[in-house]
C-alpha cells in the first residue's frame, strides 16, 4: 500500500476527484494545505508520496519526511517549491505533464477573440440599449491573416499554436530548444529571437515558467518593440511581465490591448491600474482550472506516483533526473 497525502486548497467536491483516481493500492487522504506543519510532519512520516495543488510545502516538513519516492505537482508551476532542498534530500518533483494546457490554450483563445471582438463592450452595449456600440466595423478583427508569437513552446504554447493554426494565423515560437521537427512542419511555425517576435506579432502569447530568467521578461523595452495593433496575452505567471510598463502603454495606446489572466500580486487589487483601462481583459488566474482539468491531472498523477515505486523513469521531472 503506498501512502500519499494530498495537501490542497480545492473543495471537497473537486479534491475527491482527485482522490477518487487513486488505483486500489494507494491510501490517499485529501488534508486541508493550510493545516499546521506539526500536523504535515506528522502525516508525511511514512508517506511513499505527496500530492500537491498549489505547489507549496515547508522545508521542515520536507525534511521529516524520509521516505518520500517524488513530490508529485497538479500545477504546471513550480516557482513555490525549494528544488534546491529536494535534491539535497533526494526528493524527485514532478509537474502535472501538461495535463492542463488543453484548459489554457482554450482560454487564451478567449481572452484573444474577447479582445479582438470587444465582446464585453458589446454585451454590455446592448444591455445598455445600444446597437453595435463599438461600431464593430472599425474597432473589432480577425485572427486569420495575422502573426501569432507564442514565448515558450512547451505543452501550452504548442497547444495554442495548434488552434491558432485552425484560425489561420502565422506561427512564431520563441524558446531555448528547437521544437522536433514534425512539431514545426505540421504547424508550419518559425523559431525567431524574442526581438524579433516582439517586432512582427500581432499576438503575443506567454507560456514560459517563472524563473529567475523570466522574471521581468516583457518590460518596459519589450514592450516598446510590439507593434502598435498588438495584442499581449498572459496566462503563465504575473511576474513575467513588468504591469507598471504595461498598463502605460495600454493607457497610451502603444499597443491594442492585453488579456491577462495572472498577475505580481493574487488577488489583483480593484484599484490597480490594470483594472481602469477597457482596452485589458482581466480573468482571476483560471485558465487551467475547469471542471474537466481534474480526471487529467490525477491520472498522470498516480501514472507517475507507480512509476517511482516501480523504479521507472519518471514523466514531468523537474530538475535532475
Amino acid at each position: 500500500m503506498m501512502k500519499t497525502p494530498f495537501f490542497t486548497f480545492l473543495d471537497p467536491e473537486l479534491s475527491t476527484q482527485i482522490t477518487a483516481a487513486a488505483p486500489a493500492d494507494f491510501q490517499i487522504e485529501a488534508y486541508p494545505a493550510d493545516i499546521a506543519d506539526a500536523d504535515k510532519i506528522a502525516i508525511v512520516a511514512d508517506a511513499d508520496g505527496l500530492i500537491l495543488f498549489p505547489g507549496r510545502i515547508s522545508s521542515e516538513v520536507l525534511r521529516t519526511a524520509p521516505n518520500l519516492k517524488l513530490i508529485q505537482l497538479l500545477s504546471a508551476g513550480y516557482e513555490h517549491m525549494d528544488l534546491d532542498l529536494c535534491a539535497e534530500l533526494g526528493i524527485p518533483v514532478a509537474n502535472n505533464g501538461g495535463t492542463n494546457s488543453i484548459d489554457v490554450a482554450e482560454h487564451t483563445l478567449a481572452l484573444i477573440l474577447g479582445l479582438y471582438r470587444r465582446l464585453l463592450d458589446q454585451n454590455q452595449g446592448i444591455r445598455d440599449g445600444q446597437w453595435d456600440p463599438v461600431n464593430s466595423g472599425h474597432n473589432t478583427y480577425t485572427i486569420y491573416g495575422k502573426t501569432a508569437a507564442l514565448i515558450g513552446f512547451g505543452h501550452i504554447g504548442q497547444q495554442v499554436a495548434q488552434r491558432l493554426k485552425v484560425f489561420g494565423a502565422e506561427l512564431l515560437y520563441v524558446d531555448e530548444f528547437p521544437a522536433p521537427a514534425k512539431i514545426v512542419a505540421d504547424l508550419n511555425i518559425e523559431r525567431v529571437s524574442l526581438s524579433e517576435a516582439l517586432s512582427r506579432a500581432d499576438i503575443l502569447s506567454l507560456h514560459v515558467p517563472l524563473t529567475r530568467e523570466t522574471q521581468g521578461l516583457i518590460g518596459a523595452p519589450e514592450i516598446a518593440q510590439m507593434r502598435p495593433n498588438a495584442l499581449l496575452i498572459n496566462t503563465c505567471r504575473g511576474p513575467v511581465v513588468d504591469e507598471s510598463a504595461l498598463a502605460n502603454a495600454l493607457r497610451e495606446n502603444n499597443i491594442l490591448g492585453a488579456g491577462l489572466d495572472v498577475f505580481a500580486t493574487e488577488p489583483l487589487a480593484p484599484d490597480h491600474p490594470l483594472c481602469a483601462l477597457r482596452n485589458v481583459l482581466l480573468t482571476p488566474h483560471t485558465a487551467g482550472i475547469t471542471r474537466d482539468t481534474w480526471s487529467r491531472r490525477a491520472h498522470f498523477a498516480f501514472a507517475n506516483l507507480r512509476r517511482s515505486v516501480e523504479g521507472e523513469k519518471l514523466l514531468a521531472q523537474i530538475g535532475p533526473a
